[in-house]
């Protein structure tokens, strides 16, 4: 190539070189300018919100983590009091960084199982060979005798990431000192045993049995099992029976000599604490 060829090149060259180098720089210039604008100041609250929360990421107050639970609490002050795990002191910090009163009551939430069965206490009309689940057994008529019952195959331990749950002679049992409120074992059972209580105090006072039969039949299928007898009833308020079940009304939860008679006075001893 001549030395003529060479400067002709560069002449038609270099000046689009330096048109799509003022290009380049026009678009960065407007994209930042445009980012500027656009950009959307986080709330320095936010991260106070985050840092006051205990970090477990469980779920309980609803939301996927704590991060999005502090955005949504920054939005919505009525939703401090969801976090079980941290409880009313969690919910203090909260409400401090937004200054409001705090709202729920602040007490944790916990599971409390609707079962006091082992597997000594249980009848079978057959040995389950199947998938270790509660939710196939389930699925299956004639395995154990009280459709009502622990199956205690684990689904409610399989669920709980913090190790708060697990099978002690065929029964599910929490361990309260390890458990978070997340809700994890109570969707997961499929019997809807494992029901999540406002704890007021650090022991509560459970029905631990779900079967809805006669008092006959459940006496036949189950050595621990609610008879329907409404003698608890008769000694406290907290306490009603239908469909042949003793239940406890938690939103008037409380202890009194009343509660303890009931508690001395059932017969099937199916009345029974639970907590740390």
């Amino acid at each position: 190539m001549t030395g003529a060829g060479l400067i002709g090149i560069l002449q038609v060259a270099i000046p689009a070189g330096l048109l799509l180098f003022g290009i380049g720089g026009t678009l960065a210039v407007a994209l930042l300018l445009a980012h500027q604008r656009l950009k959307v100041e986080q709330d320095p609250r936010v991260e106070a919100l985050y840092q006051a929360l205990p970090h477990l990421d469980c779920g309980a107050c609803g939301y996927a983590g704590c991060s999005s639970y502090a955005k949504a609490v920054l939005a919505d002050p009525m939703l401090i009091g969801r976090c079980s795990p941290g409880g009313a002191a969690v919910a203090d910090r909260l409400a401090a960084i937004l200054s409001v009163k705090p709202t729920g009551t602040g007490h944790p939430r916990r599971p409390v199982v609707h079962c006091n069965a082992y597997t000594k206490d249980k009848s079978y009309y057959g040995v389950y060979e199947g998938i270790a689940s509660c939710t196939a057994a389930n699925a299956l008529p004639s395995v154990q005798a009280c459709r009502f019952g622990c199956l205690g195959l684990g689904d409610c331990v399989r669920a709980c990431k913090f190790d708060a749950l697990h099978i002690v002679d065929g029964l599910a049992t929490v361990d309260y000192s390890k458990c978070t409120g997340c809700t994890a074992c109570s969707k997961a059972c499929p019997r809807g045993l494992i029901e999540m209580v406002e704890f007021v105090r650090p022991q509560m006072i459970v029905v631990a049995c779900n079967s809805k039969e006669d008092a006959r039949t459940t006496r036949a299928m189950c050595k621990a099992g609610c008879i329907g007898c409404g003698l608890c009833a008769k000694q406290s308020e907290i306490f009603a029976v239908s469909d042949n079940l003793a239940r406890i009304d938690y939103g008037h939860y409380r202890e009194d000599d009343g509660t303890e008679k009931a508690m001395t006075k059932c017969p099937a001893k199916v009345i029974v604490w639970r907590g740390s």
